[in-house]
């Protein structure tokens, strides 16, 4: 730079590239990457490659967090419960809303003891559309996340197919009846094959990496308030998916919506 002279042109648009990327990574809590932020600044009309996002973010001292691969967690199976069959066989996403809704529990601990979170899924747009959150582990707690997601989705096509482990939760004649009230058509995948409810299972991981293990949870009361917080503020309608296009579940709803009444 000559004597006297003010910053390049080049530097100037650095300095503002790297604002904007630094900008991307906070609102997003320190969460995304170069793929994330790359969506998030061509949504705003920003032209810009991913080579050159990735540059600032390392320029800057900047990461995003990756999921990590998840690991099965123990499913208590009922013996004695009747067969159910895996109507999904591992394709969760059926082309549609309200065709496959996969749903699990996982187990969160807090300074008070544990918590026991039920989610229920679109397989299509991998919203949360139910959740249950308690200090017990027992079929309640998914006919509280049903009744969410039922609620939800008002108008519901003709039979969902609700997909689940084998865990006793899910094959408990309380939850026959639940499917039966709902016309839910329950399918379960093999006992110990985690692949087989992949869907929900990835979705813990998500949960655990990019929120609940970064913080310490003295309470229940103070966990269950933040959990219901992500998923219905940042998972479902601020974190971009990968699989629908880098925009959110909700956006993405809602342009299928747009382009049906179009039609």
């Amino acid at each position: 730079m000559r004597l006297g002279s003010g910053p390049s042109t080049a530097a100037v648009r650095r300095a503002d590239l790297d604002a904007a990327v630094a900008a991307a990574h906070e609102a997003s809590d320190g969460v995304y990457g170069a793929p994330r932020i790359l969506a998030d600044l061509r949504g705003k009309g920003r032209t810009v490659s991913r080579k050159t996002v990735a540059a600032s973010l390392a320029r800057q001292g900047l990461h995003g967090i990756s999921p990590r691969t998840f690991a099965p967690v123990t499913t208590v199976v009922d013996l004695d419960a009747p067969p159910i069959p895996d109507l999904v066989k591992r394709r969760f996403d059926a082309g549609t809303l309200n065709a496959v809704w996969t749903s699990d529990i996982t187990y969160l601990r807090t300074g008070q003891g544990w918590l026991y979170l039920c989610a229920v899924r679109d397989g299509h747009s991998r919203r949360v559309i139910g959740w249950a959150i308690e200090d017990y582990l027992h079929t309640d707690l998914v006919e509280s996340a049903v009744a969410m997601a039922v609620a939800l989705r008002a108008d519901l096509p003709e039979q969902v197919i609700f997909h689940a482990d084998r865990g006793c939760q899910y094959t408990s004649a309380q939850m026959a009846r639940v499917a039966r009230t709902h016309n839910l058509a329950r399918s379960v995948g093999r006992t110990g094959v985690c692949w087989d409810n992949a869907a929900t299972e990835s979705f813990w991981a998500t949960l655990k990496v990019e929120f609940y293990d970064r913080y310490l949870w003295p309470t229940k009361a103070a966990a269950k308030l933040a959990v219901g917080d992500w998923i219905e503020r940042i998972y479902n309608r601020r974190r971009r998916h990968s699989a629908i296009g880098m925009i959110t579940p909700v956006e993405y709803e809602n342009r299928i919506t747009k382009t049906a009444q179009a039609a």
